[in-house]
């Protein structure tokens, strides 16, 4: 089969955006529960709040250089394969990424060499200021990026400027370019995906830590840590979720519909749970219907009109299957982690989650979820866009370039799939490392820092953990 430049073009981008998606989101979490982690310490003086924050910090940093790696090739993008995307928006763009580098990145690279390297080279108070400021580089990160994609949902604060045969949108308003109509929701929606994320990344280690009787207490605190973050960030995900449904009927009806399965405009619209959307006879097949859940969500109003997928030019629609089947699925697996999360979190109040090890288990695969939810998230809304990259102002086909073929891209896919391969294998390994070398308790005796390792006497003695090599593996190793 065939593939023209654009349908490669595209296919190339959405892999790079996805793979570099499993990182971003993690740091932004992760970042947050860091500091909560290390004012915990601050407050409380407890060599376990320390020796957490030093550990996920590791492992923070490893997840962010690999972020950064694979980010790079991305903007690179703009130049070669979508070139006509590059002039139209470039101003609009170009600010957004300009302002993410200088506020954000640098931010956050600045201080992480504090926050990795400073604990006995700085005073408590100016290393959890950079534990912060990484925390706040991560987010505004967040905050940039999601302007820049939003505008391209929403736009707002531009004119057209033709300049000879091009036409190209210009700011005229930097703020209503920033607080477009779906920039703020959207990004709200990003930062706590990447909270439930981290809570869930550090619940399934913490939870393998649990099963093999090692690093108890540290893993105690961990999990206990992660469920009140995701008990908590998720009801307020599907709060965020729902006003975005709003935004998005207002201002992408089309893409309402598709997420829908909405084929014919109709009064008391209804919601569904679950179904097979037939584009060919405009039903969906095998549905669990809410009735007039739509409109309410959309509307408030169970009675509002809801226009309809074949209402649409057919120029202008989205396909249906995809964005239908990735929203639901966002959804469905938002549903999963709240139940889970609740459920344990009930448990741990009972003081009975610790014998429960099939739930342990659960919570150890269950560090997929987030990461599956997330990148359904993105390819319900990108997928959902088309077929327009700016909405109703440029079209997906004219905006790539135009002399790179499509055995150029094919060319370059195969490379970045290789490449991206690579550095997939390099995170599980560094992860993997540092996840059996485990934590390590420090204590401050008369002004000098010590660290212990995991195992020894002296370990043991303050955390309560057994030393029976029966319960033990052989996970410790040289870092």
């Amino acid at each position: 089969m065939h593939l023209d430049a654009v349908v490669l073009a595209r296919i190339q981008f959405a892999f790079t955006i996805m793979f570099h998606y499993l990182f971003p989101p993690l740091s932004i979490g992760l970042g947050g529960l860091l500091v909560i982690m290390e004012g915990l310490y601050l407050k409380t003086k407890n060599p376990i709040f320390e020796s957490m924050t030093r550990f996920w910090t590791k492992v923070f940093a490893i997840n962010f250089s690999i972020g950064v790696a694979s980010g790079i090739v991305m903007e690179f993008q703009f130049g070669t394969n979508w070139a006509g995307y590059s002039n139209y928006v470039g101003d609009v763009f170009g600010a957004a990424l300009a302002a993410e580098g200088i506020f954000a990145f640098f931010l956050e690279s600045g201080f992480l060499a504090v926050l990795l390297f400073g604990w006995e080279r700085v005073s408590p108070k100016v290393h959890f200021f950079s534990t912060l400021m990484v925390a706040l580089g991560a987010t505004f990160s967040a905050l940039w990026i999601n302007i820049a994609n939003s505008w391209q949902q929403t736009p707002a604060g531009y004119h057209l400027v033709q300049h000879g045969a091009f036409t190209r949108a210009e700011v005229t308003n930097f703020w209503e370019v920033v607080f477009n109509p779906s920039a703020l929701p959207r990004f709200t929606h990003a930062v706590l995906g990447g909270w439930v994320q981290a809570a869930f990344f550090i619940m399934s280690i913490a939870a393998f830590y649990l099963l093999r009787k090692q690093h108890t207490e540290f893993a105690k605190k961990s999990l206990m840590i992660g469920l009140i973050t995701a008990a908590i960030a998720l009801p307020l995900q599907f709060l965020v979720g729902s006003h975005q449904a709003e935004i998005v009927a207002e201002y992408q009806p089309a893409k309402l519909s598709a997420f829908e399965g909405h084929f014919h405009t109709a009064k008391n619209a209804p919601l569904y749970a679950m179904g097979i959307p037939d584009v060919k006879n405009g039903k969906v097949d095998y549905a669990i219907a809410l009735p007039g859940m739509l409109s309410f969500l959309a509307k408030h109003d169970r009675n509002a009109e809801i226009k309809g997928w074949y209402d649409f030019p057919k120029t202008d629609r989205p396909p249906v299957e995809v964005p239908f089947y990735s929203f639901h699925l966002m959804v469905g697996l938002g549903i999963l982690m709240l139940i889970v999360s609740w459920f344990s979190l009930g448990l741990l109040w009972m003081k009975k989650l610790y014998e429960q090890r099939w739930l342990l288990w659960v919570l150890v695969a269950s560090v997929v979820i987030p990461y599956l939810a997330n990148q359904m998230g993105w390819v319900a809304a990108e997928v959902g866009r088309q077929p327009w990259i700016v909405y109703n102002l440029l079209r997906t086909s004219q905006a790539t370039s135009r002399i790179v073929t499509s055995g150029h891209i094919s060319i370059s896919l195969g490379m970045f799939v290789l490449i991206y391969g690579l550095l997939f294998v390099l995170f599980l390994y560094s992860l993997d490392r540092k996840i059996r070398k485990g934590p390590e308790l420090v204590l401050v005796l008369a002004g000098a820092t010590a660290q212990m390792e995991p195992g020894t006497e002296a370990w043991m003695s303050l955390t309560g953990e057994r030393n029976d090599p029966a319960d033990r593996t052989d996970m410790i190793e040289e870092d």
